[in-house]
């Protein structure tokens, strides 16, 4: 049913990333976030004209993460630990926001673990900010 309300887009510009309730800014851009479900097929005795199809696992997407290199150091911390052994799994969120900064859509991650890091490239020929990269594994994504 109409109601007359225009309803438009949230811009992909205004999120903001929160690992363990922590919000954490200044992120230039979050991707990854995908759902997807195996499909099984099989053929039932008696019909061997049609495959069936059963929903099989789910599988999530890395997120990957990137911002502008700063005298902050957790993240990469968190990866080390990882490296040294010391698993620690972490749940999160990316939050989109309308320009005034209210939320307005959330999608919540769980057990996540870095996977991967990346200082970016470096080049005296140009004046772009320095980025890092943070890829996080995770065991399930959900609209909150």
């Amino acid at each position: 049913m109409a109601t007359g309300q225009r309803i438009d887009p949230y811009a992909n510009f205004t999120f903001l990333v929160e690992i363990d309730g922590i919000t954490r800014a200044g992120f230039a851009d979050a991707s990854g976030f995908d759902t997807t479900i195996d499909v099984h097929e099989y053929r039932e005795g008696g019909d061997n004209t049609t495959m069936r199809k059963l929903p099989g696992p789910t599988k999530y997407g890395n997120i990957t993460l990137k911002r502008g290199i700063t005298d902050d150091s957790e993240l990469y911390d968190w990866l080390l630990g990882i490296v040294r052994g010391t698993p620690d799994r972490r749940s999160g969120s990316i939050v989109i926001t309308d320009l005034t900064g209210a939320e307005k859509a959330r999608w919540n991650f769980r057990d996540a673990w870095p996977t991967k890091w990346s200082a970016g490239e470096f080049s005296a020929k140009g004046n772009d900010v320095a980025i890092e990269t943070l890829e996080l594994a995770h065991e399930g994504l959900e609209r909150g």
